[in-house]
């Protein structure tokens, strides 16, 4: 969970450095970069994830190989790894050619156009390299129970990409560009860190299995690593989805730019506030597959019970005051415009009740992955996006002006909602599974 919490708090990096940006005459950008990064963030969440469904994938099979004795699967599950890494950094370098090429036909504002290209292209670009080579190194070191490691990567990456930024905006004067750039060198510290330590580990594992047995040969490595890495990252395809599904709204609007801009606060505040619950929920897959595993049904209603109470405390006594008392002042450290300002913190009075509506989508939907029905978990997310969110954020923001709203606030509330009903389906499917 610090772990979790801590990248996230640093993900805040960007915006900041970017509300202090001008263009050559000296006129603040400061808006239209906010604007350019909010409309990135569904494509970097795209990238996170794709890599976490992988390293989901690959850490499961690693600690089953590990746990059976499986020497030479661990090293099989290793060299896959490496094809997949391949595969996925030539994906995402036509996604950021792609992104360059067409961003000024998908925005019409050309100052938001040009950020996004920049911004959105060296990002995507730049994490292929520096981000995905990382899912194996840092998988290693999850299953070998070393999570304190992968903390301590993340927080030396997100410590490097604020040195870098402040030297290439304030010092080189690369505006948007010394952003991006910063985030993707600042990965390669954490990156250098995780092979180190996970170089450690399969030193002493290969020492400790001495002449043992083998074991058994995967048949098909890749394939093995996929069919949990596919449903897991599709998962959080969906939920890129839908914020790309509110940016595409918004952009059709008038003062899109505002609108853009007040969104991307409201969406990151929404991402770190349930950072939390995503962590509890990575955390609760592995205690309810042993659990499952081993027939003890009531342990795992337990642990999800317990889960669920916890996370619906954080929801109240934490990110309820810190979003009435704190919303405000980050929503007006972050807006240049008067206009933006007020419509960001509008929404900051949705947060908690969003947060407490995202405690079963994100903490249990693994749980589908610790009791072997990954497919249903997939299915969930699919009904979560597709039924509730995206309908209920298009009526929120096509009703909101007749009740004096602005379809900003009223597609909020729609996120809200949708939210609410997808966690409510869940609890149902997931009561259904526990009594199969």
């Amino acid at each position: 969970m610090a772990s979790f919490w801590l990248r996230s708090a640093f993900a805040w990096i960007d915006p900041v450095f970017a509300h202090h940006l001008e263009d050559a005459a000296g006129r603040s950008i400061g808006d239209e970069s906010l604007a350019a990064i909010g409309l990135t963030l569904p494509l970097e969440f795209l990238l996170i994830a794709v890599w976490v469904g992988t390293s989901n994938g690959l850490t499961s099979r690693l600690a089953a190989a590990m746990g059976a004795g499986s020497h030479q699967q661990v090293e099989q599950l290793k060299r896959a790894a490496g094809r997949i890494v391949v595969v996925l950094c030539g994906v995402f370098l036509l996604l950021a050619a792609a992104t360059w090429m067409f961003a000024h036909s998908y925005l019409d504002d050309p100052v938001v156009a040009r950020q996004f290209q920049i911004y959105a292209a060296v990002l995507l670009g730049g994490s292929a390299f520096t981000s995905f080579w990382s899912i194996l190194p840092d998988s290693v070191i999850k299953a070998h129970h070393d999570t304190r490691s992968t903390m301590w990567a993340g927080i030396l990456s997100s410590v490097t990409n604020v040195v870098l930024n402040a030297l290439f905006v304030f010092g080189f004067g690369w505006g948007i560009f010394g952003i991006a750039l910063s985030t993707v060198l600042g990965r390669i510290a954490g990156l250098i860190y995780a092979l180190s330590r996970a170089a450690g580990h399969e030193a002493r594992r290969r020492a400790a299995a001495g002449a043992r047995a083998e074991g058994p040969r995967l048949s098909a490595p890749v394939r093995t690593i996929l069919s949990i890495a596919v449903p897991s990252g599709l998962a959080y395809v969906l939920m890129a989805l839908e914020s790309q599904v509110v940016n595409l709204l918004l952009k059709r609007l008038p003062d899109a730019v505002s609108l853009l801009a007040a969104w991307s606060i409201f969406d990151r505040s929404a991402r770190f506030l349930a950072m939390p619950l995503i962590a509890s929920g990575v955390a609760l897959l592995p205690l309810v597959a042993r659990s499952w595993g081993a027939g003890d049904r009531a342990g795992v209603r337990r642990e999800i019970r317990t889960a669920g109470l916890a996370g619906a405390i954080y929801a109240v006594v934490f990110v309820a005051p810190a979003a009435f008392l704190l919303g405000p002042w980050v929503a007006d450290q972050l807006s240049e415009a008067e206009h933006t300002r007020s419509l960001a913190q509008a929404t900051m009075p949705v947060l908690p009740l969003a947060v407490l509506a995202m405690v079963p989508v994100l903490q249990l939907r693994p749980v589908f992955d610790g009791i072997g029905r990954p497919k249903t978990g997939l299915l969930i997310s699919l009904v979560r996006s597709a039924v509730f969110v995206v309908p209920l954020v298009g009526a929120g923001a096509w009703f909101a002006p007749q009740a004096g709203l602005s379809e900003l606030v009223g597609a909020c509330w729609g996120f809200a909602a949708g939210l609410a009903l997808s966690s409510a389906f869940l609890t149902v499917q997931l009561r259904r599974a526990l009594v199969d």
